[in-house]
């Protein structure tokens, strides 16, 4: 009989090697992982040199190290965005192939399966945010918050994956439908990335997308990141952020666990 003291070991274990199942199909198939790539690579090449003047205009607050330098945690945080709201998939996929049903009838923790797609989502994430730092490093951009700044990016990625990949989850858990979760994805992704300052400063924009802005999770992953990898880093600012994405982070991941726990109850 597994103790009190026993059962978060055994979670965390649970946890690890279910992630560990999902990390071993990614390899297999690194496709999605470098497909999700594509797209931010564009933004961050392309666009970075298309609109690098745009700094020069009156109302651009963050253009001292050059537009690369603004835009880089925006597409780090844009992939992050994108690639979470698809998460539920991972459950949606294992519902229709059975695999679900086997995992509620074997020993696995029933908090880890939850954990484990959490994880992983989040090892996308930090793999494919080194990247594009990387790719923005050798185009020319520098980033005055050396490794401390890039270590915030990362961890405000992480936890913007949390937050997104925990509702995917709530919204595959509760519809069971790819066509509603791809739907919702769409509906909420490019005005949560539009309505922030992911590719350009809100000194330039209208001041109510300012007022929206101010409660985004993405905003709050952009500021604290950009705040990091500048020169003159507001650390309240970054930390305030962090702690917004944190509690956001917290309160989606028990959304998505009471939504496993309909879906128990269900199956």
């Amino acid at each position: 009989m597994t103790t009190a003291h026993q059962r978060p070991l055994t979670t965390l274990t649970h946890a690890a090697l279910l992630t560990g199942r999902l990390l071993r199909a990614l390899r297999r198939m690194p496709t999605f992982l470098v497909i999700g790539l594509v797209q931010p690579v564009i933004w961050l090449l392309l666009f970075g040199q298309l609109f690098r003047s745009v700094v020069d205009l009156p109302g651009f607050r963050h253009g001292d190290g050059g537009f690369l330098q603004f835009l880089t945690p925006g597409v780090v945080m844009m992939t992050a965005l994108f690639a979470s709201a698809w998460a539920g998939t991972t459950f949606l996929q294992d519902i229709d192939r059975g695999v679900m049903d086997r995992m509620l009838t074997s020993p696995a923790s029933r908090g880890a399966i939850v954990i484990a797609t959490l994880g992983y989502q989040a090892i996308q994430t930090l793999v494919q945010s080194l990247i594009i730092v990387a790719i923005a490093l050798a185009a020319g951009a520098r980033f005055p918050g050396s490794v401390s700044g890039v270590g915030v990016t990362l961890l405000a990625a992480v936890l913007l994956t949390l937050i997104f990949s925990a509702l995917s989850d709530t919204v595959a858990l509760l519809t069971r439908q790819q066509a509603t979760l791809i739907a919702i994805s769409q509906f909420t992704t490019l005005p949560l990335m539009f309505l922030s300052s992911a590719v350009m400063d809100l000194g330039l924009a209208p001041g109510w997308v300012g007022g929206v802005a101010d409660y985004n999770p993405m905003e709050w992953a952009v500021v604290a990141a950009r705040e990091a990898m500048g020169a003159h880093t507001d650390w309240s600012t970054v930390w305030t952020h962090l702690g917004l994405l944190a509690a956001a982070a917290l309160v989606t991941g028990l959304l998505s666990t009471r939504a496993f726990h309909s879906y128990r109850k269900q199956a």
